[in-house]
């Protein structure tokens, strides 16, 4: 289906935690420019481990990382290792613009994602609209209840996404993905 990222999550309390069906060994060996290590509030350490040991392509940070810790994992990861800042938004979009412009230039892209105590994954959605009040300096991904009835509603962003996470409307179940509903999501993305 030519899926440009594979969201592979390495937080334990997660329905989807990566590491209860698959073992790095198993992550390395999939071949796919796009391995994304989804991370929240993980040791700088641990996720270098396991970034190297699944030759993951990108680290999305999903927890309450601050800018300092950011600057640290970019000094120490390996330079083709990409970093995704998530931002999660709630009811508004306060302090937002704050976040954003106060943010160093560690990351290469931005996720916006609905505020959720799970970090993510609950299928809802925040109000998209809100994005069309900031000014987003990188190219990000769109999630947050992403579903096949409001995709069209992605076209309504004054600056579209570089790319969507979809995740919860998209699965039979925690992990494991629908297919058919995923090749009916490119077909509307890309119309």
């Amino acid at each position: 289906m030519k899926i440009d990222f594979l969201g592979f999550i390495f937080y334990e309390k997660s329905p989807r935690y990566v590491l209860a069906h698959l073992n790095l060994e198993e992550i390395k060996s999939i071949e796919h420019k796009g391995k994304v290590g989804v991370f929240v509030n993980e040791s700088i350490s641990k996720i270098l481990e396991i970034s190297e040991k699944a030759s993951l392509n990108y680290i999305q940070l999903h927890g309450d990382e601050t800018d300092d810790f950011i600057s640290e994992l970019r000094d120490e990861l390996d330079e083709k290792v990409g970093i995704i800042k998530v931002f999660r938004i709630g009811k508004n979009a306060e302090g937002l613009t704050d976040k954003i412009n106060n943010l160093k230039l560690d990351t290469d892209f931005y996720l916006f994602d609905t505020d959720s105590k799970s970090f993510g994954g609950t299928g809802t959605s925040f109000d998209w609209q809100l994005l069309n009040e900031e000014r987003i300096y990188k190219p990000y991904f769109l999630s947050g209840g992403i579903s096949l009835e409001n995709a069209e509603n992605i076209n309504k962003l004054n600056q579209k996404p570089f790319a969507i996470d979809i995740n919860s409307k998209f699965e039979t179940e925690p992990g494991n993905k629908d297919l058919e509903k995923i090749k009916a999501l490119i077909s509307v993305v890309r119309a």
